[in-house]
């Protein structure tokens, strides 16, 4: 299903132009660009995946050539394309297309992103860079391209450690597998979905890995019934993700649901952590704080006769303070 707003934005120049009238009484707060310095620091690390402006209503994501606008409202929409133009001339950057998502109140009206402004006959797959590994996206691939630009900081820490085994579960497109084959990990990539587990496979190869060797593997499966299998095997992992979506429904019809089957998912990574592991808890529902996933595992912990200690998640300079997924690592003795 794609989103069609009741009042369809017309073409909006990246050079001066007329802009649909906002009402008088539609106030929506400040808009939050990133600094020229923030910029530029992404791009000397090879980053054109990352927020560009953030607001109560809305957020604007770079995308390599492509922007990103996911938005409440049709004022908060229009706030960012009112200064958009300025805003770009200051980072010497000019978009060859914008993408508009709309944020539903629920989630069965979400619905892929739809081209507001730029080339109409360009292709929807492109490819964007992120300090040295390359991610494929595809804006016609549903509510999501392709990529999670708020795991960014957690990507590169995973990456630092050297893990020699992963298991990224919920892995989607496999971004952290990349990363973690590209220190030399074996990996396992858990997801329901095979069509995302292939384009997991496609970003191994984007990356000049192959997938089907270095002890590679992607599972088409429900990652509670995986886990238990793992056990039965005595594998173990020394780096483990856990970042699970709000709500799920495996191919049997049962469903997962965040709040409640977190503290069950834990438990259950914890039976496959080697000593040392470090796991990734991360969650992006509203309801649920750092304080929830870190009592969580200390249940797990407590349940498994186990110790461990939590590591902070690094800040994410183009983020404000408070948005994108709630995130903490947990290191198991």
């Amino acid at each position: 299903m794609k989103f069609h707003p009741k009042t369809p934005p017309e073409a909006i120049p990246f050079q001066r132009g007329r802009r649909p009238a906002r009402s008088a009484e539609a106030k929506v707060g400040p808009v939050e660009w990133i600094s020229p310095a923030v910029w530029s620091a992404l791009e000397a690390e090879g980053t054109e995946a990352h927020r560009l402006a953030s607001g109560p209503e809305m957020w604007l994501e770079r995308l390599g050539r492509d922007l990103l606008l996911s938005y409440q409202t049709e004022p908060g929409r229009e706030a960012v394309l009112a200064e958009l133009d300025q805003r770009c001339a200051v980072y010497s950057y000019r978009p060859v297309r914008i993408f508009g998502k709309h944020l539903p109140l629920h989630a069965s009206e979400r619905g892929a992103p739809v081209l507001l402004c730029g080339d109409s006959g360009g292709s929807l797959e492109t490819e964007v860079g992120e300090a040295g590994a390359r991610y494929g996206l595809d804006f016609a691939g549903g509510y999501s391209a392709g990529l999670f630009i708020d795991q960014r900081a957690n990507r590169a820490r995973l990456r630092a450690w050297k893990p020699k085994r992963l298991l990224n579960t919920f892995a989607y497109t496999c971004s952290f597998s990349v990363v973690a084959a590209l220190a030399g990990a074996e990996t396992v990539s858990v997801d329901l979905s095979r069509r995302s587990l292939k384009r997991g496979e496609e970003n191994f190869e984007r990356n000049g890995l192959d997938p089907r060797s270095g002890g590679h593997r992607f599972i088409a499966d429900d990652v509670l019934a995986i886990l238990p299998r793992l056990a039965r095997r005595e594998e173990k992992f020394d780096a483990i993700i856990l970042d699970p979506p709000t709500f799920s429904r495996n191919q049997a019809g049962a469903a997962f649901q965040v709040q409640r089957d977190f503290d069950r998912l834990v438990a259950l990574a914890l039976e496959v952590a080697a000593s040392g592991a470090k796991i990734l808890l991360s969650v992006n529902h509203s309801a649920m704080r750092v304080a929830d996933l870190e009592g969580a595992a200390r249940a797990a912990l407590k349940l498994a006769g186990r110790g461990g200690r939590f590591h902070p998640s690094a800040p994410l300079p183009d983020f404000p303070p408070g948005q994108g997924a709630k995130t903490v690592w947990l290191e198991v003795k």
